[in-house]
């Protein structure tokens, strides 16, 4: 890059240097990381380059390589997490979209708000941006798109509707989402791409209770990230590997993973799905019976999650609390009920049925164990009955034998 300075400033060269710095994007991300400061820094390079060829009269022809630029930074910006500043950053986005007009824009502003939204826990506005990233996309015209950002917009559009419609309380449609964006992904046969879709695609397996599944795309992942020496995705599918560890009786092989990559991604800046992780590994020591350690994890998580306004996992967090309090020697049930009940009141605000029914399993088996089967199957029935489809899925399975024996009893 020094070079470049040596040589004599012409619109020819300003052109070609703006193209090269977006061009560098891509394999940075994917390469260092998406928050890296080598990233950061050709992204903003890119930008001020624009802005400086537009005061001279010189806007490059492609109007896309602002938009590649900008979408590099909200992508660096979306793995520090601070829901304000992302949902900022989207309107920002979309406004400049819809200032400049054409589908592109339009469809990248309408992604970023998308992924704003539901990550901040807006579920239902999410979708709708979702949708009109989509409605946007042509898949000749634009699928070539995923070499300039992280991944192919549709990709990361059908992952964001997806974890929103499953939270929402649509499981089958979320997993038609998803098993499409990883169709698409395959097909477009980029690594950097299909990195990405494996990571969000086994966190939303993960989140649904497929564990088999998650395990097979973490471990996809992780060998596309060793062949390629990509250590951020190797280190993203090492937290989705101790997840499903976490999630299937291996506590202490979890906590072994969880304790080496999460400081990995905390010396690279990256807050992104903190709060799972965080309260997964709180879980695995309460299983493991060591209580100093699994409350200091949870609290980090509820911390995380309000100091970043990363929402859409608030509600898990505040269960998983409760059921450590469940697990302790202690067993105290009213601490345990206040945080079911906390956890219900944010499913319920989110219009997130999926997150309100794991909450009402969870009290309704405390009430259980305490003889309130009635007030148990008052909670459970009605959250339960709303459901119209996946009542093949690991919670509407675990609903349908608890309401059984809550009828039985």
């Amino acid at each position: 890059m020094g070079q470049i300075a040596t040589l004599p400033s012409t619109p020819a060269l300003r052109r070609d240097e703006i193209e090269l710095q977006v061009a560098l994007i891509s394999p940075l991300q994917h390469v260092k990381g998406l928050p890296a400061p080598e990233t950061k820094a050709v992204a903003e390079r890119a930008c001020l380059l624009i802005e400086q060829a537009e005061a001279l009269g010189e806007p490059p022809e492609d109007p896309l390589l602002l938009f590649s630029a900008l979408s590099a930074l909200f992508t660096a910006s979306i793995v520090a997490f601070n829901g304000d500043v992302e949902r900022e950053r989207a309107a920002q986005i979309l406004t400049l979209a819809e200032k400049q007009g054409g589908k592109v824009p339009l469809m990248l502003g309408h992604r970023a708000m998308s992924v704003a939204l539901v990550l901040t826990g807006n579920f239902a506005e999410g979708v709708v941006r979702a949708d009109q990233a989509l409605a946007l996309y042509d898949p000749v015209e634009h699928r070539p798109l995923a070499t300039r950002v992280v991944q192919d917009p549709r990709v990361g559009a059908l992952f964001y509707r997806s974890l929103a419609v499953w939270a929402l309380g649509y499981p089958e449609a979320a997993l038609a989402g998803t098993e499409q964006a990883l169709s698409e992904a395959r097909e477009a046969g980029r690594a950097g791409s299909l990195m990405w879709a494996l990571a969000h695609i086994g966190l939303i397996q993960l989140v649904r209770g497929n564990y088999a599944i998650a395990q097979a795309l973490s471990d996809e992942q992780i060998g596309l990230a060793e062949e390629k020496g990509s250590i951020y995705w190797k280190i993203s599918g090492m937290h989705r590997r101790a997840g499903v560890l976490a999630l299937t009786g291996k506590a202490s092989d979890a906590v072994g993973i969880f304790t080496s990559a999460i400081p990995v991604f905390r010396s690279m800046g990256i807050r992104i799905w903190f709060p799972v992780w965080v309260s997964l590994l709180a879980r695995a020591y309460g299983e493991l019976g060591q209580f100093d350690q699994a409350w200091s994890h949870i609290g980090e998580a509820i911390t995380a999650v309000e100091t970043t306004k990363e929402k859409w996992y608030e509600a898990e967090v505040h269960r998983v609390a409760g059921e450590i309090t469940l697990m302790s020697p202690e067993r105290d049930a009213a601490k345990a009920e206040a945080c079911f009940e906390r956890a219900l009141a944010v499913g319920r605000k989110q219009q997130a049925k999926s997150w309100e029914l794991r909450a009402a399993m969870s009290m309704a088996r405390l009430w259980r164990d305490q003889g309130k089967r009635d007030e148990a199957r008052e909670l459970l029935a009605p959250v339960y009955n709303w459901f119209r489809e996946g009542f093949d899925t690991r919670d509407l399975k675990e609903a349908t034998a608890m309401l059984e024996t809550l009828v039985s009893e």
